[in-house]
């Protein structure tokens, strides 16, 4: 099940959420291989602003921008948050703009079981 979060919907959607996977991709393996790093962004005036994500994070998304930030769900049973957005290397962190959201939750779980 999977419910769109329209960018400008995004700090409500944001407000139950603290820790996230920041996930990159490095564009020199082939195939490209997904990063996957533990951060807390936090949401500054539409922007998704991630402190020290790491070298590697960095480099990924300097090569390329794309990344995706996912949020697992806070009790058993509840939503994913999932944000995509193209990412920009400032001051040893990344700014994420999103282009995108979903709340999701796999099929069959939670309510409607």
């Amino acid at each position: 099940m999977s419910i769109p979060v329209a960018v400008d919907e995004l700090a409500e959607a944001l407000a139950p959420f603290a820790d996230a996977f920041l996930m990159t991709t490095d564009p020199s393996t082939v195939p490209a291989r997904v990063k996957v790093v533990s951060v807390r962004p936090v949401l500054d005036d539409g922007v998704l602003v991630v402190t020290a994500p790491g070298r590697g994070s960095l480099a990924n998304a300097g090569a390329n921008p794309v990344v995706t930030v996912l949020w697992p769900p806070v009790e058993e049973g509840g939503m994913s948050l999932i944000v995509d957005g193209d990412a920009e290397v400032r001051d040893g962190g990344l700014r994420v703009c999103p282009t995108g959201g979903v709340l999701h939750r796999p099929a069959g779980e939670g309510h409607g079981a």
